[in-house]
């Protein structure tokens, strides 16, 4: 299909951009607008639980897992944002649906937290219509699980479980995540020596930027080999779907976006 010319950015202020982002059904993000011009959306319900991104330092991943989590934010989802840089999701602090956390041992607190919470949402048995969807965002996930790992080791008793619970607990999040409304956007490469070998197919929908072949390899094969990457471009993404792969500009919301469109009472779904 014949490539058009893409803006080098596709901001969340164009009120058109907007208006087609708020039209959208529950549960649906816009991804971005590919080079043929097709919308790029993920369906949380349809196509996979879960979202994984994975970028060279500087492509772009915080900037996804900010519009993606404000999205589903929007239509009255809660968030467990997970930020072990403490201050690349700021904007997660302002928002009354969304838990914030930065350091390692909160980050493991909030994800034993999340143990209980899948529990409890299991234990409805499908009865969710009046349970919020949970969006799970993990930043820098592969470096946060290696801590995680590396905390437990170091704070555990006695009688404790040798694995940390925190990964159990995210483990368990990418395994029953649909039938529990829990969802997790994973920003690394998921590790198979923390989570297993079989964890890269819960996610459906895979977002890379300045990949080398080997992390496509990895993380797309079902998409061929690794395309031709141009010079590169801030917010210019893969997106694989469907053993497909689409070239995407992404959109891009700022904190002010986010915690503006969030917090007005005009447009605030939740």
């Amino acid at each position: 299909m014949k490539k058009t010319a893409l803006p080098k950015m596709l901001s969340f202020s164009a009120p058109d951009l907007r208006e087609q982002i708020e039209a959208l059904p529950e549960g649906t993000a816009l991804i971005g607008i590919s080079t043929d011009g097709r919308a790029i959306a993920v369906d949380l319900d349809v196509e996979a639980p879960h979202v994984l991104v994975c970028t060279a330092s500087g492509g772009g991943s915080t900037t996804m897992l900010r519009s993606l989590t404000a999205q589903f934010l929007h239509q009255g989802a809660h968030a467990l944002v997970l930020d072990p840089k403490r201050i690349s999701h700021l904007w997660a602090r302002a928002l009354p649906t969304v838990t914030h956390r930065g350091n390692i041992a909160g980050i493991h607190d909030a994800l034993v937290g999340l143990a209980d919470e899948l529990k409890r949402r299991l234990d409805l048995n499908g009865d969710l219509e009046d349970v919020p969807r949970l969006i799970v965002a993990i930043d820098e996930a592969h470096a946060t699980l290696r801590q995680l790992a590396r905390y437990w080791e170091t704070s555990r008793q006695k009688g404790d479980p040798k694995t940390s619970p925190a990964i159990t607990a995210l483990e368990d999040a990418l395994w029953a995540g649909r039938t529990a409304r829990v969802h997790v956007i994973f920003d690394g490469r998921p590790h198979t020596t923390v989570l297993g070998p079989e964890t890269r197919e819960q996610f459906a929908t895979v977002i890379l930027a300045r990949f080398t072949a080997d992390t496509w390899r990895r993380l797309a094969p079902m998409a061929g080999p690794a395309p031709k990457q141009r010079h590169p471009q801030p917010g210019r993404f893969h997106v694989v779907q469907q053993g497909d792969a689409h070239e995407t500009q992404a959109v891009r919301m700022t904190d002010a976006d986010v915690v503006n469109w969030l917090t007005d009472p005009e447009d605030n779904q939740s």
